[in-house]
């Protein structure tokens, strides 16, 4: 599959390629549509995939699966490249590792093989898996937790004992001055000062006694903590030891990643990242196939003309990845990292930069002196984001000079078209948010699936939570999300034209980022992506999703105010009859 001029990961097309263009400009990996030529080579990459037995389970076969939880999914990615001789091929790699290795087949290496076996990553991992043992053996042995228990239980003892004995001197004293009291009247002068000779001694042997206890349970303690401490000192040893083995290792590992761009320079993760809001790299940056790809690029001589990453296997929980779909590189990690990679190379722009640009036309449904209703057209943002102004809010402030007020009361996606309600003043923005927060504002919206649902309606409940490493997206997640609740309904049947694919209405109870995007395309959900979702499904000339019914009490009148506004592509549907 290589030539001889080439590198040893260079994969030459199995198929002629001299019909095809070679791009122009490299795609911009945080939203592409992969050129041709990519999606042959992803393809080829496919069939190879397929057509081997690998140590790693993807989950593809039920009969392979089985339970087994360790089966899961892998980013793959491919980079078309040109040579000196101006030859086409390509490069393909995969995120992490694959079968415990760090260099498999066809594959490019890992930036840093931190899995050879002689190597001072894998030398210190067993060092740092030694302490763990260690520390696993010693905070589980009978002894510790018999020792644990025992301190506990005598510093418990000493405690009420030395209690005990302060009651008891307290006691014996209140005693004596009640019974000199009495004494001084029924006693004669003699008598009464041999009782005091006796009451003195008795305070004597109290205040003797009680500091023999607790000098006793001083000793018991002491005892019971040193015991303790012989195995305890040893167990804060080794949890410094882990720490300090394991910080060693992190910037060693740190080092090792230094990344190359066109130009021939030369930059190091902890410096890229040190300009980053997270300030130090995530684990696994530089471990992604874009990264390694580039990376082998340029360190053979081998120009990057278009790249694409796919998905192959078992869909995360959390996330949503479709077998064989195609996704960007994850912003968390790898745009700081393919920012300098990329620099010097000819890009072409970011397309949420060049829709945003577009002048499309809002519509103004309804207007008087508190409220507008609009329409929305997609691809236009709702606020100004941080490198867009173009957005509702600016184009209605410009329009709209007079109005006072924070104006918007709800958002739609960028991408998501249809129903907003603006207020003009600050007096409707706060009673129409107050309604948004009740969840009395009544909300549909239209999708077209990439499928067909099994079922006619239904609700979906997944919980919510920002995906830190890949903003936008957000994620599936139980433990820290927050509750997202939608209810849906087939809306119609399936037109010639979209054959395959299905339009729903959905009905959202809770109003979280994505809800609908995810919650459509969640193997736990309708597992169907909406059409045109580049983040959770495939990219199409736009995302199928539309605002198309909203009804509220109007905020000063409370009149109840209704509107409907059709998608377009609702005509490509032929509606049910009544």
């Amino acid at each position: 599959m290589t030539t001889a001029q080439n590198p040893a990961c260079f994969i030459e097309f199995e198929q002629s390629i001299a019909e095809f263009e070679l791009p122009q400009r490299f795609n911009y990996p945080f939203l592409y549509d992969p050129h041709p030529l990519c999606r042959k080579a992803a393809e080829q990459i496919q069939a190879h995939l397929e057509n081997h037995d690998w140590e790693h389970n993807f989950g593809l076969s039920l009969e392979k699966e089985g339970s087994d939880a360790r089966a899961f999914g892998k980013m793959f990615g491919v980079l078309l490249v040109q040579n000196d001789n101006n030859e086409v091929g390509f490069l393909s790699a995969f995120s992490g590792k694959l079968g415990e290795k760090s260099q498999v087949d066809i594959f490019v290496p890992s930036i840093y093989d931190r899995l050879k076996v002689d190597g001072h990553f894998k030398t210190e991992e067993v060092n740092i898996s030694a302490c763990n043992v260690e520390l696993e053996r010693l905070q589980k042995s009978e002894e510790y937790i018999y020792l644990t228990k025992q301190l506990k239980a005598v510093k418990k003892q000493a405690k009420e004992k030395q209690l005990q004995g302060r009651a008891d001197v307290r006691d014996g004293k209140r005693n004596r001055r009640a019974t000199r009291k009495k004494a001084i009247v029924e006693l004669s002068d003699h008598a009464y000062q041999d009782l005091l000779n006796e009451l003195a001694k008795e305070s004597i042997l109290s205040q003797f006694e009680y500091r023999e206890q607790l000098r006793f349970w001083e000793r018991e303690e002491q005892e019971a903590q040193d015991k303790f401490d012989a195995i305890h000192n040893r167990i804060i040893e080794l949890k410094e030891e882990r720490k300090r083995r394991s910080g060693q290792l992190q910037d060693f590992l740190f080092e090792q990643y230094n990344f190359l761009n066109a130009a021939g320079e030369r930059r190091g993760v902890k410096a890229i990242f040190a300009e980053t809001p997270l300030l130090k790299p995530p684990a696994g940056s530089g471990d992604c196939a874009a990264p390694k790809l580039l990376q082998y690029a340029f360190e053979n001589g081998l120009k990057p003309l278009s790249m694409a990453e796919f998905w192959w296997g078992k869909s995360p929980n959390s996330e949503i990845r479709k077998h064989a779909h195609y996704y960007p590189s994850c912003r968390g990690k790898c745009f700081p990292i393919l920012s300098h990679m990329l620099e010097g190379t000819e890009m072409e722009p970011d397309p949420t930069l060049l829709h945003s640009q577009t002048e499309s036309q809002i519509n103004v449904l309804h207007e008087d002196d508190h409220i507008l209703v609009i329409e929305k057209p997609f691809n236009l943002l709702s606020v100004p984001g941080r490198n867009v102004m173009n957005s509702v809010q600016s184009r209605v402030r410009l329009k709209y000079p007079e109005i006072t007020g924070p104006l918007i009361v709800h958002r739609l996606d960028m991408s998501t078209s249809g129903l907003m309600v603006l207020a003009k003043n600050q007096t409707a923005h706060k009673k129409l948010q107050a309604q948004f927060i009740q969840r009395t504002v009544r909300k549909r919206y239209s999708a077209v699936l990439e499928g067909i649902p099994q079922t006619t309606e239904g609700t979906i409940d997944l919980p919510l939570a920002g995906d830190y490493l890949n903003r936008p997206c957000q994620k599936v997640c139980r433990e820290e999300g927050k509750a997202a609740t939608t209810r849906w309904e087939l809306a119609s049947s399936i037109s010639e034209k979209h054959k395959g694919r299905a339009l729903i209405h959905f009905y959202p109870i809770t109003g979280r980022t994505h809800q609908l995007r995810i919650h459509a395309a969640h193997q736990e959900g309708l597992n169907l992506p909406i059409v045109g979702d580049g983040l959770y499904g495939s990219r199409s000339d736009r995302l199928y999703l539309h605002a198309d019914q909203l009804a509220f009490e109007h905020p000063i009148t409370a009149q109840q105010m209704s509107f409907r506004s059709t998608p377009e592509f609702e005509a490509d549907f032929t509606l049910p009859s009544d």
